[in-house]
């Protein structure tokens, strides 16, 4: 099965937590591992590998915690998954050519070659500004909705009272 791994999910919501403060904010680690619900230790393994890719700066100390290494629309969803699975290959073939002794002759080949193509322009055209908006757009929406509930379910007791 082709799947994120837990890694590769915990360092988007990890970056994405990050994207949504100021930019150069410093969060301290718990704030990012509670409202990411993601465990501290398990975290902190994730924010070196984000650091270590250029994502996240760390700041140690009493004031210490992570932040944005660069603005939040220059960072996208490859890059930040990346940066903790290695890089996404589909398969064997395209890591790089003559790794299956097949791809020459092998009539998927081309197929796994389209395919991680689209995947590719998918994951380098969301940037991590862009899911924060979305986000926030979500959040209203949501909240647009739960307000509308309420209202329907005062009406309906009002006429049954």
């Amino acid at each position: 099965m082709l799947q994120l791994t837990r890694d590769g999910e915990y360092a988007v919501r990890a970056i994405l937590h990050l994207a949504a403060q100021p930019y150069g904010q410093i969060t301290l680690i718990q704030d990012i591992s509670d409202a990411q619900e993601v465990p501290r230790s398990y975290l902190s393994k994730i924010m070196q590998h984000l650091t270590r890719a250029g994502l996240a700066k760390s700041r140690r100390g009493a004031k210490g915690g992570f932040s944005l290494a660069r603005p939040a629309d220059t960072i996208t969803l490859r890059e930040t998954i990346e940066a903790v699975e290695g890089p996404i290959f589909l398969n064997v073939c395209l890591i790089k050519k003559g790794e299956c002794h097949r791809d020459e002759s092998c009539p998927v080949h081309l197929v796994w070659q389209e395919a991680q193509k689209k995947l590719f322009e998918v994951l380098d055209s969301k940037t991590m500004a862009d899911l924060v908006k979305d986000a926030r757009m979500i959040e209203v929406a949501s909240a647009a909705a739960k307000t509308a509930t309420k209202t329907a379910a005062k009406r309906v007791s009002k006429r049954a009272g």
